[in-house]
């Protein structure tokens, strides 16, 4: 059993907290989000609101998830301890502005997770390593660490194609139902096609195997790719647009 704080309670928060349902963890839950924070504490056993203070008073393992503005105001007046284990999921906040922030503690790392870590088989990469968040999340997800912050950084960057990506099944879906009649059915076609292609267990080399089985002379897929060929120049010069923000003027990807 571990002593968990969490400091924002936004829908990632909340995933987080479901994550670790039914492992038996002290869990507080800070109350700046009041409505989130009342539905986990009634949904997930062991948890309780309190304010920031007590969050990290009582926990071991604090989780950041605020936005970086936030911080900047909430995170000064709290007493941190040597001893805790820091994990922001916070984008726009340096690993060396956070230990600025959240002194003496100096077990500080970084993690992205995604909404599916509520269920499971969400990947999270970390910088540095995070003993505490391995032996929280690492037995029903992927937890990596990754070489430095700029290889974390671009991560935070890759999460954004989930947006354009879930607007273009959304287009195909809505093209799809102009013919059929039925939005809800063409939604769930079109969401079952794509997940077919992503195995449970994803491996490098996935997806260029994917892509070239897709890749008959003439077919469908083929022809289709072809003529969205242009939307590839724009997806890379809108993550090169990151660069800047996420502090990846480092050379070349």
């Amino acid at each position: 059993m571990a002593r968990i704080g969490f400091i924002g309670t936004g829908e990632i928060a909340a995933a987080m907290v479901r994550g670790l349902a039914g492992q038996g963890h002290e869990i507080l839950v800070s109350e700046r989000n009041a409505d989130m924070a009342a539905r986990l504490a009634t949904e997930v056993a062991g948890v309780r609101i309190a304010s920031n203070e007590e969050v990290v008073a009582g926990s071991d393992t604090v989780f950041l998830c605020l936005l970086a503005r936030v911080a900047e105001t909430v995170l000064p007046g709290l007493r941190f301890r040597e001893d805790q284990a820091v994990i922001s999921v916070m984008v726009d906040v340096a690993l060396a502005r956070l230990k600025a922030l959240c002194a003496p503690a100096t077990e500080i790392s970084i993690t992205i997770p995604l909404p599916p870590i509520a269920t499971g088989g969400c990947p999270l990469p970390v910088y540095p390593a995070s003993p505490a968040l391995e032996a929280l999340y690492g037995a029903r997800n992927m937890v990596f660490a990754v070489r430095d912050e700029t290889a974390l950084n671009a991560h935070f960057g890759a999460t954004a194609l989930c947006s354009p990506l879930l607007e273009q099944m959304l287009t195909t879906a809505t093209w799809l139902a102009g013919f059929t009649g039925d939005a809800d059915r063409a939604e769930k076609y079109v969401s079952a096609v794509i997940r077919g292609y992503l195995p449970e267990r994803p491996e490098g080399g996935m997806l260029a195997e994917a892509l070239r089985n897709l890749s008959t002379e003439g077919g469908l897929n083929a022809t289709l790719r072809t003529a969205m060929a242009p939307a590839n120049a724009d997806l890379r010069s809108g993550l090169d647009g990151f660069r800047a923000r996420l502090g990846l003027d480092r050379g070349e990807a």
